[in-house]
């Protein structure tokens, strides 16, 4: 029995299956995986590297990876949130708009696969278009983690305390 005061909330039991360390190596992983998928058809079961569209999930992906070192840097020194990784985070909210469409967008996909039944679908597709699924939702699990984690393990963002920790000259 945990007394009434010490009982674990399901944040602590988060933090402690999900350090912070694992969930920074599985962001990584996960978006260099999803950025090698961006280039690839699961319709036709090839890369396609000449299409702009495929390179904006890779480009936004870059703040991704700056604010994952700028957490990893705060841990490390044990600072405070600061202004440029507050305008990164905020950035990050954007970027995760789109995880979420990239997510929505790999579900359409497998439940189109009925659509095309006539055509030749490569047999790759449904094992494929579940681990993209699969990949996009646990990227979205994963980033949503390391933003709560930022807030209760780094500190939240107090807009006075912010300015009076910059150099004024």
């Amino acid at each position: 029995m945990v007394p009434h005061g010490l009982k674990p909330t399901l944040m602590h039991i988060l933090f402690r299956v999900f350090p912070l360390r694992l969930l920074l190596l599985l962001s990584v992983v996960l978006l260099l995986t999803l950025n090698v998928f961006s280039f690839y058809g699961l319709y036709t079961n090839k890369f396609y590297f000449l299409k702009f569209d495929n390179y904006i999930f890779p480009l936004l992906t870059i703040v991704h990876f700056v604010y994952l070192s700028a957490i990893w840097s705060k841990v490390k020194e044990n600072s405070i949130p600061d202004i440029p990784m507050r305008n990164m985070e905020y950035a990050l909210y954007f970027i995760y708009m789109v995880y979420i469409f990239k997510f929505l967008e790999s579900i359409y996909k497998l439940t189109t696969y009925r659509d095309f039944e006539n055509d030749i679908i490569p047999d790759t597709f449904i094992p494929i278009g579940i681990a993209l699924a699969v990949f996009h939702f646990l990227l979205l699990t994963v980033t949503l983690l390391t933003i709560i984690y930022r807030k209760e393990r780094i500190g939240s963002y107090h807009f006075e305390d912010l300015h009076d920790h910059t150099d004024h000259w």
